[in-house]
């Protein structure tokens, strides 16, 4: 006996035996549910789906020990009555007939080729022998279930249910249990996707054996053998293709990999995306990114609109590329500001053309606004407005709090942080970017969108958690009527939906951002060369597919943010910006409810170029006539007066009344002038106020009419009908275009303050 065993040890020295290594193989990335996203075959072009026995379906194990191996926990490897019945059957015709062999020996047979001759029976035994010794029946039978053939490249009854059934292997019924059970005895005649008759006979089969043994009963395998046998074509799992490469790429030794993917939503997702994007041009391309908010984890990942089409660059993921993000970042600076004690919602913004020591922005439509509130400025995206916050915010400040946040932006090599930053000037991602604005649904706090279920969850501080309130409830209270929004459907169809769009220079990347109390969605479309898109921006292109996406996604789950303690809501008045409570009616010209943070109510922005006057209250000594009175200039009976005063570049858009309550009284004869006459009234050259042109007969061309500002020396900005056509330096002429019929309005902007206006007509051409 000793003898024996030592020639065993030696034998097994000698001919050690050969198990595939844990770590090696094919490798698959699984939605939170199971569900395959994407396979990445190994070195042999093999699909296999790492899986154990306990996560199979035990009516599987039960079909598989009781046809394959009844004695399975029994034996040692080797059942000697199997073997000896296919002895006598080999002798008997000559061939081996059936081969009496237990899963431990298919097992050998499976990790080593081993021919089908009696010298190979002899060697699998022998490798049988060495399984149970170095083995647990466990790991004997994982290795069954990882390694099994069952057709074309595909190993394992993991791989195997879900190419063929579409299933995990742990939600089998009796049929199919069945099926897979008996599948790897001959995979390629009884592959159920081309030859499904052969591969029920089989399946019967096993049911039968199942029945007669009396494991099953007669009602059930009755009932299986009804279901019919209908597999898929062979098939990898292709879906969120681009973050499961990400995934594997980070952790390469991995074979199977866990992500927060909802496979549902997934395929719902790449399907609406992929039909949005046809009635686009063909280069163009998509991202989509959701993240629930609670967890920080994503359900949705499409980081292309097709990964296999290259007309779109569909290799690229357009979640992780960087990218100008428009005015994207805007609802992070309105909040900096609010923290900063510098506005309210109600804040008046003037939305004018100005300059910010060179730099001249202009809104995308090239319009302007006049007086606007802060929250009106962000809902309409207006650049002058936001720049003009930033400028007193700071831009390295700004910046150093968004990378506080997660927000990392790119700048061009040795670029600091400028004002241009605020309208896309920099680079960004997409997933940085739905990770900071899950700040508007978390108190402020911004996260990391997470993958899979071990990366941690990173919350930072980005804003407080008034200021994130107050502009979520900006942006969910947009009144824009866009394709899919709350006016263009049903009533309050996106009421809890808080969105902001971004278009960058040159129509190169279209943005559009929503927060619900359960998900934030990020939307990207454009084209992964940096090419132009005409025409394509952030509220036409973007913004719709955002509102398909939350219109599918649940929305139960989420946890209403109540309004902190810190938010307030306080009457106020323009131009002054205090509380009506404490301004005088007489200096209130425009009444409006705003949310204010921490009780601030700070006044409307003094202005940066002083020029003739400041805005806000100016308090003036006049004499009986109302006439002004500067300096040590005095008259009997004087007495003051308080005016509220607009900001001077805001002038141009007041009705008469409050352009005439805001200026200023005349100076009283004989008083020397003070610094508050140092904007000198100018006028328009070249054209009278309410003339009527026409255009020359038979003319192609646009009218064109050639004008001059008089009386200033400063620079002029020439507005038509509130869109920037031009500037000119003091008196220099400027030609604007009149394109076709119709009432106009030409405003002549000095940087002082002082402006001019005329109003003509334009006819057609004359018959």
């Amino acid at each position: 006996m000793i003898a024996v065993l030592l020639a065993a040890v030696l034998l097994d020295r000698l001919f050690p035996l050969h198990l595939p290594a844990p770590d090696t193989g094919s490798t698959v990335v699984l939605a939170r549910d199971g569900t395959p996203l994407r396979a990445f075959a190994d070195s042999d072009g093999v699909w296999r789906y790492p899986t154990t026995a306990k996560q199979v379906s035990p009516l599987y194990l039960k079909a598989l020990l009781t046809y394959e191996d009844c004695w399975f926990y029994r034996h040692r490897g080797v059942n000697p009555y199997a073997l000896l019945r296919g002895l006598a059957g080999g002798l008997s015709h000559g061939r081996i007939v059936s081969g009496g062999s237990t899963l431990t020996m298919q097992v050998a047979r499976i990790i080593e080729p081993i021919p089908h001759t009696f010298r190979g029976k002899l060697l699998q035994i022998f490798r049988a022998l060495q399984l149970e010794a170095h083995l647990s029946k466990a790991q004997i039978l994982d290795l069954y279930l990882n390694h099994a053939p069952f057709g074309g490249p595909i190993e394992g009854v993991e791989a195997a249910s879900w190419a063929y059934l579409g299933k995990p292997a742990g939600r089998l019924s009796r049929a199919e249990a069945a099926l897979l059970a008996v599948l790897p005895q001959s995979p390629s005649r009884l592959r159920p996707d081309r030859h499904p008759e052969a591969a029920r006979a089989a399946r019967d089969k096993v049911l039968k054996r199942m029945r007669d043994l009396g494991v099953w009963s007669a009602a059930a395998v009755r009932d299986a053998a009804i279901e019919p046998v209908v597999a898929r074509s062979l098939r990898a799992p292709l879906s969120a293709a681009l973050l499961a490469e990400r995934l594997h790429r980070q952790q390469p030794q991995a074979r199977r990999i866990a992500s927060t993917i909802d496979a549902n939503l997934q395929r719902a997702a790449e399907d609406r995306v992929s039909a949005y994007l046809s009635r686009l041009p063909a280069h163009t391309s998509a991202a989509l990114l959701v993240v629930d908010n609670a967890t920080l984890e994503a359900r949705i990942y499409v980081g292309t609109s097709d990964f296999a089409d290259p007309q779109r660059h569909g290799y690229i993921d357009m979640v992780d590329a960087p990218r100008s993000p428009g005015s994207t970042l805007k609802p992070f600076l309105y909040g900096l500001a609010l923290d900063d004690g510098l506005i309210h919602s109600q804040s008046l913004l003037v939305d004018a053309p100005q300059d910010f020591g060179g730099y001249k922005p202009g809104n995308f439509d090239e319009a302007f606004s006049g007086p606007v509130s802060a929250a009106e400025a962000l809902q309409r995206s207006l650049n002058v407005p936001a720049v003009d916050v930033l400028d007193r915010v700071g831009p390295n400040r700004f910046v150093a709090r968004l990378a506080n946040g997660g927000v990392d932006l790119g700048l061009p090599a040795g670029a600091q942080p400028n004002l241009s930053i605020i309208l896309g000037g920099a680079s960004t991602r997409l997933e940085n970017l739905v990770g900071a604005y899950t700040a508007f649904a978390n108190g402020g706090l911004a996260g990391t969108p997470r993958y899979t279920t071990e990366q941690p969850a990173r919350a930072r501080r980005l804003l407080s958690p008034g200021a994130a309130w107050i502009i979520r409830d900006i942006l969910a209270s947009n009144p824009a009527d866009v394709e899919g929004g709350p006016l263009a459907g049903a009533i309050n169809r996106h009421a809890t939906v808080a969105w902001k769009t971004g278009t960058s220079y040159g129509y190169r990347d279209a943005w559009s951002i929503g927060v619900t109390d359960r998900w934030t969605v990020g939307v990207w479309i454009g084209r992964p060369d940096g090419t132009p898109s005409p025409g394509q921006y952030g509220a036409v292109t973007a913004l719709p597919l955002l509102f398909q996406i939350v219109d599918m996604l649940p929305s139960r789950g989420g946890h209403a943010r109540a309004q902190p303690a810190s938010v307030k809501s306080v009457d106020i008045c323009w131009p002054l910006g205090g509380a009506v409570a404490a301004t005088d009616p007489a200096l209130c010209r425009q009444r409006r409810s705003a949310w204010v943070l921490d009780d601030a109510l700070p006044p409307t922005f003094a202005e940066r170029d002083l020029g003739a006057w400041s805005s806000g209250l100016l308090t003036l000594r006049v004499n009986t006539k109302g006439q002004r009175l500067s300096g040590a200039c005095h008259a009997s009976h004087e007495h003051t007066i308080q005016l509220a005063r607009w900001p001077a570049l805001a002038t141009p858009w007041l009705g008469v009344d409050d352009r005439a309550r805001s200026a200023l009284p005349p100076l009283a004869p004989g008083c020397a002038a003070d610094s508050l006459d140092r904007a000198a009234p100018i006028r328009i050259a070249g054209l009278g106020n309410g003339v009527t042109l026409r255009r020359a007969p038979n003319s192609e061309h646009p009218l064109r009419v050639t004008l001059r500002a008089l009386g200033t020396q400063t620079a002029v900005q020439w507005l038509l009908n509130g869109r920037l056509q031009g500037s000119s330096d003091a008196d220099a002429a400027i030609a604007i275009s009149l394109p076709q019929a119709g009432d106009y309005r030409i405003t002549a902007l000095a940087r002082d303050g002082a402006f001019a206006t005329l109003a003509l007509r334009v006819m057609g051409p004359s018959p």
